[in-house]
């Protein structure tokens, strides 16, 4: 019996001591950092830190993520979860990634240089390739074999939802063209569940992933499949921004 106890404890050690980092991480996080600390400052401090903007009328926070040089988040200063919430589907709902477009400024900052419209991207993962629960938009460099294949497969991009010829970071996505300079009449959660069969009612299982390019926008839809496809689109950035060197 102690023989196996003492095994049985080992196998409970390896188990913590594989997990992944994330597993024991406060889902919570992002959503204290946004309601604890940036908001109540901006209120009573007149200082949006720890984050680099709060703008309390239109409802949103710039927050440096603190992975890679470049990488920003942008994020509600109401409680929604991720792409799955309902509000963000609502008549009237507010275009978060019109602000993470707007927000592309402070990457541009951290790079040192202007970068082109396709070297910035916006990216939501999915419920399952995400480690918090307060929707947030990874703003940061698009990598630049991401870049390439936009590139190359132009032509098979067009103003509805096709799969995309190649893969990406070894998985599929699906992708369309948005022919305007701004996303604020366009908005990409609106875009996918209603441009993907089935998406409106199994968006939690969706990434979503916006490039720039020189006259508009490629978006990029993704979906979660299992353990080797977690429906996380931000591996399509560059946390450390290879189009700036």
């Amino acid at each position: 019996m102690r023989v196996k106890l003492a095994i049985a404890g080992c196998v409970a050690l390896l188990v913590l001591l594989l997990a992944p980092h994330h597993a024991s991480a406060d889902a919570d996080a992002l959503w204290y950092i946004v309601s604890e600390q940036c908001v109540p400052d901006q209120q009573q401090l007149h200082s949006p830190k720890p984050c680099e903007l709060v703008d309390l009328d239109a409802g949103y926070v710039v927050l440096k993520d603190r992975v890679g040089v470049t990488q920003f988040l942008v994020m509600p200063t109401a409680r929604i979860s991720g792409i799955e919430s309902p509000e963000l589907l609502a008549v009237g709902a507010r275009n978060y990634w019109a602000d993470a477009w707007n927000a592309r400024r402070f990457v541009a900052d951290r790079a040192q240089r202007t970068l082109p419209r396709e070297a910035i991207s916006l990216a939501v993962n999915s419920a399952s390739g995400r480690t918090q629960n307060q929707l947030h938009i990874h703003v940061d460099c698009t990598r630049l074999d991401v870049m390439a294949a936009l590139r190359e497969h132009a032509a098979a991009i067009g103003r509805a939802w096709e799969p995309f010829p190649v893969k990406l970071s070894g998985h599929d996505y699906r992708a369309m063209r948005v022919a305007q300079v701004e996303l604020g009449s366009a908005d990409p959660f609106v875009l996918l569940a209603d441009g993907i069969p089935g998406a409106r009612a199994d968006m939690a299982s969706y990434t979503l992933i916006v490039v720039g390019d020189p006259h508009g926008f490629v978006l990029l839809a993704g979906r979660a499949t299992g353990l080797t496809n977690r429906g996380s689109g931000e591996e399509l950035q560059d946390h450390d921004c290879a189009a700036a060197r």
